[in-house]
């Protein structure tokens, strides 16, 4: 596993460390992400089946569980299941009254947002293009980027990302195509960056690639614009399953089941620039562990808290 670089393992100590007593006091608000797992309410012609009536309960369960403030949502299915989705939620006692849904390339399934908190500016990427084999090609699900208005004195840019699955493709590599759109995405948050290197920034979703891999390589990035993987695990009662002084703790912090491998992996992640750690609670941040996640979706979803000031 890659170790993390000096400055960003000193920052996550001192986040850790001098968090505590004042999160005590403070107001604690928080940011999820989950892939849902082909939330359809009718067939595609490469999505078959729909959401179940006991699939979209186990998801409604989930999120009352986290109860997440600002929600970051993958494989939905248009329009039609994100108010669906809305409405069931608010029905249970989870209002979460403001949304963003973009359409990429890929008709079938969307990236999608939904807030408690006012959405107070959006930048849909919806026809990004990147060069492969000699050929034009569109990012499939396109990228939701919006700034968040969380109080008078807080406010924050999301951009939610749902990156090449693993599934082949007739064109190319499918990890070349993968790799391609993290290019873009990371070009988006430069270009964030750029204009103001203090942003608080979050970049989150599913990235279908492990740590180690050259996509996630390129979009957690190097120098001052890096940005910090928060790396959220079961809240199993683990304090002290290290692996040594120089690796990640043992914890346990897979997030997707992978049927044709029979694999779990951590491939939906949380980043933070260095103007969001600023707020951020490692102590609220973990992955939900349920019982019969699976009923749900193929993902579990990852939550991080932070302090509202």
């Amino acid at each position: 596993m890659s170790m993390k670089p000096r400055w960003e393992a000193a920052l996550i100590f001192s986040v850790a460390l001098l968090l505590p007593c004042g999160v005590l006091r403070a107001e604690i608000f928080r940011i999820a992400t989950y892939n849902v797992e082909n939330y359809l309410d009718r067939p595609t012609e490469s999505r078959p089946h729909i959401k179940s009536a006991a699939a979209r309960a186990k998801v409604r369960e989930s999120l009352r569980a986290i109860r997440p403030d600002v929600l970051a949502l993958q494989e939905i299915g248009g329009e039609g299941v994100l108010l669906e989705l809305q409405n069931s939620l608010k029905a249970e006692g989870l209002v979460l009254p403001y949304s963003e849904l973009v359409y990429g390339y890929d008709t079938n399934i969307q990236v999608a947002l939904l807030s408690r908190f006012p959405i107070s500016a959006r930048r849909p990427h919806t026809n990004e293009c990147f060069l492969l084999s000699g050929r034009r090609v569109r990012v499939s699900r396109g990228f939701a980027e919006v700034d968040i208005r969380v109080s008078a004195r807080l406010a924050f840019t999301l951009i939610n990302a749902h990156l090449k699955s693993r599934r082949p493709v007739v064109m190319a590599d499918e990890s070349e195509q993968r790799f391609e759109e993290s290019r873009v995405l990371r070009r988006l948050i430069n270009a964030r960056l750029a204009a103001n290197p203090a942003a608080r920034l979050v970049v989150l979703g599913d990235f279908n690639d492990t740590r180690d891999s050259p996509t996630l390589r390129e979009i957690l990035g190097d120098g001052r614009g890096r940005l910090l993987d928060t790396r959220p695990a079961e809240r199993n009662g683990d304090t002290a399953s290290w692996g040594g002084p120089r690796l990640e703790p043992r914890r346990v912090v897979w997030t997707e089941y992978y049927a044709p491998e029979d694999s779990y992996c951590r491939i939906d992640y949380i980043l933070l620039s260095a103007g969001m750690v600023r707020d951020w609670v490692p102590a609220e941040t973990y992955v939900l562990a349920l019982p019969d996640w699976g009923l749900g979706s193929d993902h579990r979803p990852l939550v991080a808290g932070f302090v509202l000031n």
